[in-house]
């Protein structure tokens, strides 16, 4: 079994710190602990290295990232970060949104749900490693397999100059954009995000950028 890391023990004390119910006990860390630590004592069995990224339990095989222990409100996952390129014969792993295009998640309930699945897990994550090491990769996709909104198209009809600093983004730039701007189910909600965005647009800022 693998080291365990303090940074993980402090991360199922208190929490991931990203909200701030941090360290109460109203954190989806606090109310999804037993289904955590079973986890996380699942993978270490695995000889996997804990470190703590993205201030969630991430294990890693030399230096790689193999998969990561978290949890949301409704649920406990473990998720495996080249999870698409897995045989899957259980048809257990599932994506997180549609559009993720790498990892997949195997979400748990109760701490049952875990113990039940133990053995599955553990041949999921040496499949996982050996996935890793074969090298494989996965192929992105193109920024024109993002699906365009059509409330996007036509600012870029009616502003030309708009259209150009939007092609002029990076690839990772405008993928995040085209996301993030079809996300919401109402025209006028995805027009609104167009119209605040267009500033930092013009500014060759993607999204999420400061």
């Amino acid at each position: 079994m693998s080291k365990t890391n303090p940074e993980v023990d402090n991360y199922l004390d208190i929490g991931c710190g990203r909200c701030s119910l941090v360290g109460t006990p109203a954190c989806k860390v606090k109310t999804w602990q037993a289904e955590l630590v079973r986890l996380r004592e699942i993978v270490l069995a695995s000889g996997l290295t804990e470190e703590l990224k993205w201030k969630q339990p991430c294990y890693t095989f030399n230096g790689k990232n193999i998969v990561m222990v978290s949890a949301f409100n409704d649920y406990a996952f473990i998720s495996f970060f080249k999870g698409v390129l897995m045989k899957d014969p259980k048809g257990i792993l599932i994506a997180s949104t549609e559009n993720m295009q790498s990892a997949r998640q195997i979400r748990f309930t109760n701490v049952e749900q875990v113990a039940e699945l133990e053995t599955i897990l553990k041949v999921y994550i040496a499949e996982a490693v050996e996935v890793e090491k074969s090298g494989a990769k996965i192929e992105p996709k193109k920024t024109s397999d993002f699906e365009m909104p059509e409330e996007l198209q036509a600012k870029f009809e009616a502003d030309p100059v708009f259209k150009a600093a939007f092609e002029a983004l990076t690839p990772g730039r405008k993928r995040g954009y085209l996301l993030y701007f079809a996300q919401p189910k109402q025209s006028k909600t995805r027009t609104s995000r167009i119209e605040k965005f267009m500033p930092k647009i013009f500014e060759g800022k993607g999204w999420s950028d400061r």
